[in-house]
């Protein structure tokens, strides 16, 4: 119940969802067209944006800590695993796609 990890539970979310609309409205549909629009930007915030502000804040932390050696006075560390990892999201995006496929096999 925290952010990064594996897999990417936004890549399964968005890939799960792309996928129940494609089945659902046809893989040929404005609708899933847009679906999978919505999918790559979530699928790259997860990978791209959201890791490099993971990086930033272990910098971050780093200089704090720099500063802070040899004083009592330390703040509160910055959240560093905002992220996920290219690996993770490819996880959440396989995960999301069969969890789909088999609640749609089991419903139909």
């Amino acid at each position: 119940m925290s952010t990064g990890g594996m897999p990417s539970s936004h890549s399964a979310l968005v890939a799960g969802t792309a996928y129940s609309i494609g089945l659902e409205s046809g893989f040929d549909s404005p609708l899933f067209a847009l679906a999978i629009a919505v999918a790559m930007v979530v699928v790259y915030d997860a990978a791209g944006i959201r890791r490099q502000a993971g990086k930033h804040a272990r910098i971050i932390n780093a200089i704090i800590d720099d500063l802070a050696s040899g004083h009592p006075l330390k703040e509160e560390q910055l959240r560093e695993m905002l992220g996920h990892t290219p690996l993770q999201v490819i996880g959440g995006v396989i995960l999301g796609l069969a969890t789909c496929h088999l609640f749609w096999l089991f419903w139909k």
